[in-house]
């Protein structure tokens, strides 16, 4: 049996929104990846964290406005709580599923973080909205603590930036284990994004969009192939038009083609197409899927997704 190198990226709908709905979503997939393992996948797991990462901020911070003697929690924080407790369902669910097939493996993760450029464009131009709603006078004074506020239907939520993945600090950790024949998990949520400060790291005020993670994760490990799963079974062009098409396999020029028409929506599809472009014409013979969940493995077997390649 061929094994190939992939690297997987998990999307929202692969975890769910709270504790229970993570719970039973982690089993569905452990299932799939399981499945994946069986058919031949040394695979790294890349997954992402905004119901999660929204969640504890709210309640960190909640906690700290009604108890004076704690700290607020910073968004590095937060990033790194919900790597553990996705990562604690996940790698339990998957090694459970893989010792049902009979499969011996061990499922870790790793506690990721992702260096990012301070300089990036994304810091003056904040994107991702985190956190609960404020009021005014509340927006006011996040606004007074350099954080930016952007005005909601319901009153004011915080907005933080989202810059590329320049590094990943804990490479060399995630190839060993990953070359050991684990399942790895890491760069949950995209990665904690640091900054590098001479020796230190410094957690910045910033999310990473986890494709690109997921993307810049597979090229470091010099994967075989980027799996990107979210809730379509392929990309469309033409979306909720007349002339909508569903693509099949496309060139790494014809996605370009594409993403200069604006075919792709900024801050959801665009992200996984770009980042399975950087990653498919770096090298030859690595591709690209996209699909959803529930087709993983068929994407995998080359079935059905959008498949890029050089």
């Amino acid at each position: 049996m061929e094994r190939r190198k992939v690297v997987i990226a998990l999307g929202h709908r692969a975890l769910g929104n709270t504790l229970p709905e993570q719970k039973a979503a982690t089993k569905s997939t452990a299932k799939i990846i399981a499945r994946l393992v069986k058919e031949g996948a040394e695979i790294v797991i890349c997954h992402s964290n905004a119901p999660q990462v929204g969640m504890i901020h709210t309640a960190m911070n909640e906690f700290g406005k009604y108890h004076p003697d704690y700290t607020f929690a910073p968004m590095s924080v937060c990033s790194a709580m919900s790597q553990g407790y996705i990562g604690y369902d996940l790698q339990n669910a998957i090694r459970s599923e893989l010792m049902k097939e009979g499969v011996y493996k061990p499922v870790c993760t790793v506690l990721t973080q992702v260096t990012v450029d301070p300089y990036d464009d994304a810091f003056a131009e904040p994107v991702k909205v985190i956190g609960r709603t404020m009021t005014e006078q509340e927006a006011e004074e996040e606004e007074k603590k350099g954080n930016s506020v952007i005005r909601t239907e319901n009153g004011y939520r915080r907005i933080v930036a989202a810059p590329r993945p320049q590094d990943v600090v804990e490479i060399d950790s995630i190839r060993t284990l990953f070359e050991a024949g684990h399942v790895v998990i890491a760069c949950g949520g995209g990665g904690i994004p640091v900054l590098e400060q001479k020796t230190e790291l410094k957690g910045a005020s910033a999310v990473i969009e986890k494709d690109y993670a997921s993307g810049k994760l597979a090229r470091l490990l010099d994967a075989d192939e980027l799996m990107i799963l979210t809730s379509v079974e392929k990309v469309a062009v033409g979306y909720h038009t007349d002339h909508e098409e569903l693509l099949g396999e496309i060139s790494v020029d014809k996605a370009r083609e594409y993403m200069a028409r604006g075919e792709f929506e900024p801050n959801t599809m665009l992200p996984k197409v770009e980042a399975s472009v950087e990653f498919v014409e770096e090298k030859e013979g690595r591709r690209a899927v996209i699909t959803s969940i529930d087709k993983a493995v068929e994407g995998y077997l080359g079935k059905t997704g959008t498949v890029i390649v050089k």
